[in-house]
């Protein structure tokens, strides 16, 4: 059966390279995007508008799909309440496969990304679930302001270590999962090779980029105002204050072998990272 997917996040990182990989694998993909502007097929791939939010156009990407890759994608607090309507039209159409992604520690506490999961489970679908660490391409997204403006890394994270993971390996364990049977019904926790702390990541940008770039710790409430100003939701703020509070405490630091397990070799380094995205960093603050 030439299988249809439907993939959620289709723009963002994780998403994208999804998208690229089933699509390269001569898989019918419908990619889901919030940009009216950028619907259309396009290199075999068609491209379909949804507001996740209100839930406008959602019902129409499930039309004909087969298997669905299901994230929140960034700026929404509540996962729960945008994952669960998704989640409920995949068991309604009896989807063959769900794979969610949502983030390691999840399943520690109660939490909104934890109650997708259980509503997942609950299913009655065949799934998989993904809690991927902290990604690595963070540094060339959601802190890149601090490091081209200042040539720092600004963050409440304190000296505590994360086994950061690239997005590339999180897209190729997602990949693996939607396209087969073989590992149903479970969950996988996917981190990097190694844990880092922020001091060792600026060395590491240092190196690749060619620049000086250094990690300064920061009050929780500072990086709060910055992400508020710079146009982030303010309980999406608090969301991303929250969870790097966990990371600042050594919850971050585990590693596993699931990354490994799931696509037959390590799990791409930080340095390899680096350098494959140097040219990131080598914008220098204007004089």
């Amino acid at each position: 059966m030439n299988h249809r997917y439907l993939v959620f996040g289709a723009s963002g990182t994780v998403g994208s390279q999804i998208v690229r990989e089933l699509s390269a694998g001569g898989a019918q993909v419908r990619a889901v995007t919030s940009r009216k502007q950028a619907t259309g097929t396009r290199e075999g791939i068609e491209w379909v508008h949804a507001d996740l939010a209100t839930g406008a156009g959602v019902a129409e990407t499930f039309d004909g799909v087969h298997r669905a890759f299901i994230l929140v994608p960034p700026g929404y607090a509540d996962q729960y309440a945008i994952a669960a309507p998704l989640i409920a039209h995949a068991a309604r159409l009896g989807l063959d496969k769900v794979v969610l992604m949502t983030a390691m520690g999840a399943n520690a506490a109660e939490t909104p990304l934890l109650r997708a999961e259980r509503a997942l489970i609950a299913s009655g679908v065949a799934y998989n679930i993904i809690r991927p660490n902290w990604f690595m391409q963070n540094f060339q997204t959601f802190w890149i302001q601090g490091i081209n403006q200042e040539g720092k890394i600004l963050l409440p994270a304190g000296r505590a270590k994360a086994s950061f993971i690239d997005a590339r390996d999180i897209a190729a364990a997602a990949v693996r999962l939607l396209t087969s049977h073989d590992l149903d019904n479970r969950d996988f926790d996917l981190t990097g090779p190694r844990a880092l702390d922020h001091d060792e990541v600026a060395r590491i940008l240092s190196k690749a980029s060619g620049r000086e770039i250094a990690y300064e710790e920061i009050a929780p409430e500072t990086l709060r105002r910055g992400l508020v100003a710079g146009g982030v939701p303010a309980d999406y703020a608090d969301f991303l204050v929250a969870i790097l509070g966990f990371l600042a405490q050594g919850y971050a630091e585990r590693t596993t072998g699931e990354v490994r397990r799931l696509i037959g070799r390590e799990p791409i380094a930080f340095e390899q990272y680096a350098r494959d995205n140097a040219q990131a960093w080598k914008v220098q603050r204007a004089a």
